[in-house]
């Protein structure tokens, strides 16, 4: 395999981050109009199950495709937890919430994370797997989830309409699933080639997806005729741009720049993801949405600056995308 190259140019630089803002924000309103005819969980499934074989296949052409069977069982769960749990749980919700809040309240998602990160430190005793949180961490925990709380409180405005709480603590889910798959990510004992894993985690994903909408009964109530052609564009948006170069784009951004850099998506995402749900599909916005967005952003700002201060040489959690969503989405 042909080696990167050391020092990548500005513009390149530039470029890789315009698409992980970008495409990572856009893929909220992807989903949103995917599952507007085609079932959530199925939806989910098919998109993940085209790019793993997409990407396993490119793998075996270029590299081999090797995996030991630890790797495969801890890919397989982390797959279960980021895809599942996380992005299926992301796409079930966004039937009824709008794609702008839904990436608001998924944004807490690195609030999740930090305190998994200190759960593993304390039960696991082990000094090198997890982290103690510091009191700007702490300040930015509180930060977060105030910002949840006036986000999806009584009386969000007039114009936003009233969440579907069921729906709202599916993205919460969400969050937790998609903080427990990353955290298992980056105290795997033998991690997976970053690209291999990431294809073990897709194909295997997509079967714990398909196994959910099957207990739903979704095959069984969907008719392809019944799609609408937005939904197939979006569906196939999600694939290329979400689940392949958007990754690609990140992995490669990983290796050229630095974690605190790459991790500044999370803030751009939800600004992104409001935006377009405003502009394309006239998603309501009010005041108390934009403070509500400010002081979420200002927490997980917080909490990255605070956990690059203390442990700059922590290894990267790299995961698959979910819109980050993760997802990722």
């Amino acid at each position: 395999m042909t080696s990167s190259p050391a020092h990548p140019s500005k513009a390149a630089l530039i470029a890789g981050f315009a698409a992980i803002y970008l495409i990572w924000g856009s893929t909220y309103l992807g989903i949103r109009i995917a599952v507007e005819t085609i079932p959530p969980f199925l939806m989910a499934s098919t998109r993940f199950m085209v790019a793993g074989a997409l990407l396993t296949t490119w793998i075996a052409c270029t590299k081999g495709f090797r995996a030991t069977p630890r790797q495969w069982l801890d890919n397989t769960l982390i797959g279960g937890l980021l895809l599942l749990g996380g992005n299926g749980m992301v796409a079930w919700a966004e039937q009824k919430v709008p794609s702008g809040i839904a990436t608001l309240i998924i944004s807490v998602s690195p609030l999740f994370i930090v305190l998994l990160d200190w759960l593993m430190l304390v039960v696991g005793k082990d000094e090198t797997r997890g982290t103690r949180p510091t009191a700007a961490t702490f300040v930015g925990l509180a930060l977060g989830f105030l910002g949840l709380a006036l986000l999806v409180g009584p009386d969000l405005g007039e114009h936003a309409g009233k969440l579907d709480p069921w729906r709202v603590g599916g993205l919460v889910l969400a969050c937790f699933s998609w903080g427990a798959g990353s955290i298992y990510t980056r105290y795997a004992r033998q991690p997976a080639e970053t690209f291999t894993g990431a294809a073990i985690q897709q194909v295997t994903g997509s079967a714990w997806l398909l196994v959910a909408s099957m207990v739903l009964g979704e095959p069984w109530h969907f008719h392809f005729a019944d799609v609408s052609s937005r939904s197939i564009a979006a569906w196939a948006y999600l694939v290329v741009a979400g689940s392949l170069v958007g990754f690609t784009t990140f992995v490669w951004l990983m290796k050229h720049s630095t974690p605190a850099r790459v991790s500044t998506y999370a803030y751009v995402n939800p600004v992104v993801a409001v935006f377009l749900g405003w502009l394309v599909l006239h998603e309501p916005v009010s005041p108390r949405i934009f403070v509500a967005a400010g002081v979420i952003i200002a927490g997980v700002a917080t909490i990255t600056i605070a956990k690059t201060k203390k442990s700059p040489a922590v290894t990267a959690i790299t995961v698959a995308p979910a819109e980050p969503a993760r997802e990722r989405a």
